[in-house]
Parts: C-alpha cells; sequence; structure tokens
C-alpha cells in the first residue's frame, strides 16, 4: 500500500513546483543575507559585485563593498546554506533508515564526537583549520565506534545501533566535560563553549572550501538513493524480497549522513533542531515520499539556516550563539507540528 501511495504522490507535479519554490525561497534569501549587516548594502550592488566576478562591468560600487561581499558576507552565506542543508538532508535520511520520527543526525553521536575534537584542539593553539580539521576526525571516531559495538555483539539491528550511539554520545560528552574543566577560564574555556553552541563568526572561504567535496559527495550519494529509503522504510523483510541489498544500502545512508553531519558540524559546531525540524516539515509539506522529501529538505533546512545565521548577526551588536536561535525557533515550530499531526498520531 505504501508503494502505491508513493507512486501517487510521484505524479503530483505541484510538489515539483514546492521544491523549485523553495530553491528560489532560497536563492533570493541568500541575496538578502548579504545585503543586511551593519553595512547595509541595496540589492542592485550586491547583484553587480556579484556579476563582476564573471563579467566586466561599469564599477559603480566602492572597494569597501565589494570587500564585504566578497570577503565577509559571501563566505558566511555559503557556509549557513552548507550546514542547513547539510543537517536537514542527513535528519531525513536517518529518520527514513530508522523509522523514527525523533531522530535526529548527531544520533550515532557525531555531534558529541566533533566537539571533542574541537575542544582538543582549542586546547592545543591550534587555528580555525586545525579546530575543523580535528572536529572531523573526532566525529568520524565517534561513529566509527559506534558502528563497531553491534558487531562486537554480533548484533546488526537498529535498535542495538541506536543504542550504541547513546553510550558513545554519553562518553564523549563526560570527556567533553573533562577537557572543559581543565581548559583555561579565561581564553580555551569560553572559545569551547562558544563552539559548542554553534557559531559562523569566524567562518572563511578557505575553510569551507575544504569541506565542500566531502561534503557534496555525500549529498549527491543521498540524493541518488533516496528511492531506495523508501523501500527500507517499509522493513528489512519487505525491502529484502524486493531484491535490495539491505546491509549495504543502510551502511552506505549512514556513511554519507554522518559524513554530511560531521563537516556541518566541522564548519558551525554543534546546531540543533533543524535536522529534527525540517524532515517533519518538509513531510508536512508534500507528503513522506522521500524521493520529493530529501530535495525539498536541501532547499528547507539551508533556508531555515541562513535565516537563523542573519538574525544571529544582525539583531545585537555581538554574535548570538546559533543553538540558542535554532532552540527558539525550533522547539516551538516542532511543538506546532506535532500539534497539527496530532490525529495522526497514535
Amino acid at each position: 500500500m505504501l508503494i502505491i501511495e508513493l507512486k501517487r504522490t510521484n505524479n503530483q507535479p505541484w510538489q515539483l513546483g514546492a521544491i523549485l519554490g523553495t530553491g528560489v525561497l532560497t536563492v533570493a534569501l541568500s541575496l538578502t543575507a548579504l545585503c543586511l549587516g551593519r553595512y547595509e548594502l541595496s540589492i542592485i550592488d550586491v547583484v553587480k559585485i556579484l556579476l563582476s566576478a564573471f563579467w566586466d562591468l561599469q564599477q559603480t560600487w566602492t572597494d569597501a563593498m565589494a570587500d564585504v561581499v566578497f570577503q565577509v558576507r559571501l563566505p558566511r552565506v555559503f557556509a549557513a546554506l552548507l550546514v542547513g542543508a547539510g543537517l536537514a538532508i542527513s535528519g531525513t535520511t536517518y529518520q527514513g533508515i530508522f523509522k523514527n520520527p525523533l531522530v535526529s543526525p548527531d544520533l550515532l553521536g557525531v555531534s558529541s564526537g566533533a566537539c571533542v575534537g574541537a575542544a582538543l584542539a582549542i586546547l592545543n593553539g591550534l587555528d580555525a583549520g586545525g579546530i575543523q580539521i580535528c572536529a572531523l576526525l573526532g566525529g568520524l571516531l565517534a561513529v566509527a565506534i559506534t558502528t563497531t559495538i553491534p558487531k562486537l555483539l554480533r548484533n546488526s539491528s537498529n535498535l542495538i545501533l541506536v543504542l550504541a550511539g547513546i553510550i558513545v554520545a554519553g562518553f564523549m560528552s563526560s570527556a567533553l566535560g573533562l577537557l572543559k574543566y581543565v581548559a583555561d577560564p579565561e581564553t580555551q574555556l569560553p572559545e569551547i563553549v562558544f563552539w559548542q553552541m554553534g557559531s559562523l563568526a569566524t567562518t572563511s572561504m578557505g575553510d569551507v572550501m575544504m569541506i565542500v567535496p566531502a561534503m557534496l559527495i555525500s549529498m549527491a550519494l543521498l540524493i541518488a538513493v533516496r528511492w531506495r529509503i523508501n523501500i527500507l522504510s517499509l522493513g528489512d523483510e519487505e525491502a529484502g524480497s524486493l531484491g535490495i541489498n539491505i546491509r549495504v544500502i543502510r551502511g552506505l545512508a549512514i556513511v554519507c549522513s554522518t559524513v554530511t553531519t560531521a563537516c556541518a558540524v566541522c564548519i558551525s559546531g554543534t546546531v540543533g533542531w533543524i535536522g529534527l525540524v525540517v524532515p517533519h516539515l518538509c513531510r508536512m509539506l508534500i507528503g513522506p515520499d522521500n524521493t520529493r522529501v530529501i530535495p525539498l529538505s536541501i532547499f528547507v533546512g539551508a533556508s531555515f539556516m541562513l535565516v537563523v545565521d542573519t538574525v544571529a548577526r544582525t539583531v545585537t551588536s555581538g554574535e548570538i550563539p546559533l543553538s540558542i536561535l535554532t532552540g527558539f525557533i525550533g522547539a516551538p515550530l516542532y511543538g506546532w507540528l506535532l500539534f497539527k499531526q496530532r490525529m495522526k498520531i497514535k
């Protein structure tokens, strides 16, 4: 019945329109974010400055305006788009694979591991690039430990994998607490706490470009196997009877989602709620079909993160940590989504 329903939803053109519409919205929000800040720019000037990178246009803007766009805001907007899209597609994939609407991208301990890696880098005085690399390695190490536990127990069920993730996340949280305890309270501890709460304040294009290849490849693979995630959501027996190699597809999806999440975390730090709320919002808009939900979640997640980061850097004279804003926005939004779907919850 679910396969019939998914085929039926594929024939609804308004779903493609919703995906294209959110894509256009993402572009519009990106241009708006480039305009907003302490040094406000007009949309016309921003468009001309961006086009000047490709064509020789008559300069009607100052060099300072170009520096603001290319050196300050464009790297941050690009990073916000990547982080939001990565967390959203990872959350959508995890929820589809594990058939659990409460699953988030840090399910396997990747966020906790990344925090430990970043804290170690900060304690050793590494620069922003070194912190990102250590965060990525820490996240991948945590997931490697999580996926090893079921093998040691000789039980590869989803439940054991989730429980292993909880164990590793708890251990990493304790390790992070120890690192915060020994950190210098004047210099290192504030940096660890601020990174743990999420921020794009120190993002540079060079740091982002180091992460882009792995992140884009992982996201592209998730898009390529999105219809198989529909089949995995039917259950192992049904998926196996349809000729799907369950272990390979599930493993590929988990690895790609984990790499995407780890890359996002090492760019922005820990940012909550996006990978949990956005998939629900997308499914409410266009239904449960992952062939549509996964592409839509990319644009919705990117737009959500872009709005949050723009508010974080413009609403006050300082920087508001991203997790604070995503919590204030995501928690009520998630509650509203649950209220809208209360009749479906049994």
